[in-house]
């Protein structure tokens, strides 16, 4: 009797100049409450600009102008690398029990994904990122969105989480912010429960 397939997969996305190793720790903290579970993390595409670690997409010289172009530069391998995990655990046609987590550069990433309506996953779950993509804006479904973010983030201002909650809410998406107060560019481990908590609601019915 072959195996039963696993109820969701989720796929943890890093930021610049890091690899998929560094969320281990998260995807640890979210195991224990995503009770079977399958946890993917892959590293992307490209060695990064910094001299050091993977990027989706390079932040050298980037601008506020720049850096639309620059996302819809990295979809083909970002879709590629997505697109692998999927199939690999049997997720194709069952995008609903998928969720992203990313940090920084991933949660741009996952943002872009949803809000293009290339990937209407069952959740996404992302840290210290912003909403970049290049328009059109338009998600297929409703899937839920977690945005986490420290009000003392120096790399990425908490505006950039604030002003996404406000644009992602106004395209028909059920948003969830949780602001915490201190914290820089990281994830916290209260951020880290807080996620589990939001994906078991999304997905585990």
């Amino acid at each position: 009797m072959a195996d039963p397939l696993p109820k969701i997969l989720v796929i943890l996305l890093h930021g610049v100049g890091s690899n998929g190793a560094s969320l281990a720790s998260v995807g640890k903290r979210l195991a224990a409450v995503l009770p079977g579970a399958v946890f993917a993390a892959p590293d992307a595409p490209e060695a990064s600009s910094l001299g050091q670690g993977r990027q989706w997409f390079s932040t050298a010289g980037i601008t506020t102008e720049s850096r639309p172009g620059r996302i819809a530069a990295a979809r083909p391998g970002f879709d590629a690398t997505v697109s692998a995990i999927v199939e690999e655990n049997g997720f194709a046609g069952r995008l609903d029990r998928v969720a992203f987590v990313g940090f920084s550069q991933g949660t741009i990433m996952s943002l872009d994904a949803v809000a293009s309506g290339r990937w209407p996953v069952g959740a996404v779950a992302g840290f210290s990122g912003r909403l970049a993509a290049p328009q059109p804006h338009a998600p297929k479904g409703t899937t839920p969105v977690l945005l986490v973010h420290g009000t003392d983030d120096q790399v990425i201002p908490v505006e950039e989480t604030e002003s996404a909650a406000e644009r992602l809410a106004a395209l028909g998406l059920p948003i969830d912010i949780r602001i915490e107060p201190g914290l820089g560019h990281t994830i916290s481990g209260s951020g880290a429960a807080y996620a589990g908590k939001f994906l078991a609601k999304a997905l585990l019915r």
